[in-house]
């Protein structure tokens, strides 16, 4: 078949790559000027793009990506690997404090990635030019969709539109599938629109945070505070606060409050994003190794979001899909963008295989996909970020306390298997089971062992665990001062 990909992004790269290799014929559409750069640092230099200010933000290759990549795309693993992205197994997350660290059946499943996003892109698209079947189009902007008429299996039902290729601001270019991969910013509903369809089914819920990173390269010869494969965040009262390790001696630091507190607007100066995480002990010892390799970069507006092309059972339109960021978005902070672009790309690859000619029926099972493989982490998401935002609403501008959770005797919640995970064995497989989505947390949260071992845990501790360090009211204002 010709396909049409809009998106030249992570998404629409693993999708190209995906399908050309299934033997499909396939045009990826990048509005902007893209370029394989010549090597890993030259392409950090130039990842900023206003279109995806995401791609300079810390970045981490979960387990559910990785082992798609293993199991479909070995060579681009493989890439990365050459190109200086770290492999971190099970043990490397493991804090000081769990009892017992001995290897377990199916932890090497569980292993991450380290690399910073743009590393990550430019192996993407070393890959998709040099793959037969893949012919990329940078500079070329999708402004609507091309349809033909579809006859309806009821004529007393009106078929939806049937899209044959896209309208660009350079011409028209036909197709058999078209897939907009244009990320959490994409058109699509003006393109349905304009073609007499309907609009898709888009669900928000609040992440309500900003995001300051920073680049830097950990210094030669440096005595580290801790390893350099263990990723940490850390939610403290006021602000998150993470570290990132990356690829080639890079690490990635992030400071992430919430949107509304517009104190953190400071944070865009280095001296002031130094001074915030140099008020976090945690933090500081790190920044006492490392040496900056960038500026500032700040995000913000995101939501939790959840797209669906199918509405009770109808398409809004039939050749056409969407996966990546134009179906689901979420938090960042939970790294679970990539696992769900590379989920996305492979279903839809298997639905074109076993459905290539009934248009309708894959838009069906493309949308059972997403209930499957995508809601769940959209939902859970949604819940996590709810709560924190409450609590953190609550300490920062006195916001009603938020409801506490209702207790359910068969199952516990993200936070309470966070909560035991350092200090016992199956609690912290199973957090990351969620985190990398090798389970549902439905799945997770109620396994009666992990259930049992994360209440006996919490029980046993409670009021044993010591505060977090971190930084008074006062001293927050002092470091973000100026």
């Amino acid at each position: 078949m010709k396909v049409i990909i809009a998106g030249a992004g992570g998404t629409g790269c693993f999708a190209a790559l995906l399908l050309a290799r299934a033997g499909h014929e396939v045009t990826v559409l990048e509005r902007d000027r893209l370029r394989v750069r010549q090597d890993v640092e030259t392409a950090a230099i130039a990842a900023f793009r206003a279109a995806a200010p995401q791609i300079v933000q810390p970045h981490i290759i979960m387990a559910r990506a990785r082992e798609l990549l293993l199991q479909r795309l070995p060579d681009v693993y493989q890439g990365l690997l050459d190109a200086g992205v770290q492999e971190a197994p099970l043990h490397t997350q493991m804090p000081p404090s769990l009892p017992d660290k001995d290897p377990r059946p199916g932890d090497d499943q569980l292993t991450q990635l380290l690399t910073r996003r743009s590393t990550i892109d430019l192996v993407l698209l070393r890959a998709v030019a040099a793959e037969p079947g893949v012919t990329l189009r940078a500079g070329v902007k999708v402004t609507g969709l091309l349809t033909a008429p579809a006859a309806p299996e009821n004529p007393a039902d009106p078929a939806p539109p049937h899209v044959v290729g896209v309208a660009t601001d350079q011409g028209d270019l036909h197709a058999d599938i078209t897939i907009d991969a244009t990320g959490r910013r994409s058109a699509i509903d003006d393109w349905l629109t304009a073609i007499g369809a309907a609009r898709t089914d888009l669900k928000h819920a609040e992440c309500g945070l900003a995001y300051y990173s920073r680049h830097y390269r950990i210094r030669e010869g440096a005595a580290l505070p801790g390893s350099p494969l263990q990723r940490m965040v850390m939610a403290l009262d006021e602000f998150m606060a993470g570290i990132w390790p990356a690829d080639n001696g890079a690490v990635q630091l992030g400071i992430v409050p919430l949107a509304a507190d517009h104190r953190f607007r400071a944070a865009r100066d280095p001296a002031v994003f130094t001074r915030v995480l140099n008020s976090v002990p945690a933090f500081k010892a790190w920044l006492d190794v490392l040496d900056p390799i960038t500026g500032v970069f700040p995000m913000g507006g995101l939501h939790n979001t959840l797209r669906r092309l199918v509405t009770d059972q109808v398409p809004a339109a039939t050749g056409l899909h969407a996966i990546g960021d134009t179906v689901c978005t979420t938090n960042p902070t939970l790294a679970r963008g990539l696992a769900l672009a590379l989920t996305g790309a492979a279903d839809l690859v298997d639905v074109l295989d076993k459905h290539p000619d009934d248009p309708r029926f894959r838009a069906l099972a493309l949308d059972h996909l997403v209930t499957e493989h995508v809601e769940p982490f959209y939902v859970e998401q949604a819940l996590v970020d709810g709560a924190r935002l409450g609590q953190m609403r609550h300490l920062i501008f006195g916001d009603p306390a938020p409801e506490p959770q209702q207790a359910n005797s068969g199952r516990v919640s993200y936070a309470e298997v966070r909560a035991a995970m350092p200090f016992d064995p199956v609690a912290f497989r199973g957090f990351w089971k969620v985190m990398g989505m090798m389970a549902t947390p439905e799945e997770v949260y109620t396994d009666p062992e992990v259930v049992a071992r994360t209440r006996a845990v919490l029980a046993a501790r409670r009021g044993a665990t010591p505060p977090t360090a971190q930084p008074s009211r006062e001293e927050l204002a002092a470091a973000l001062a100026g």
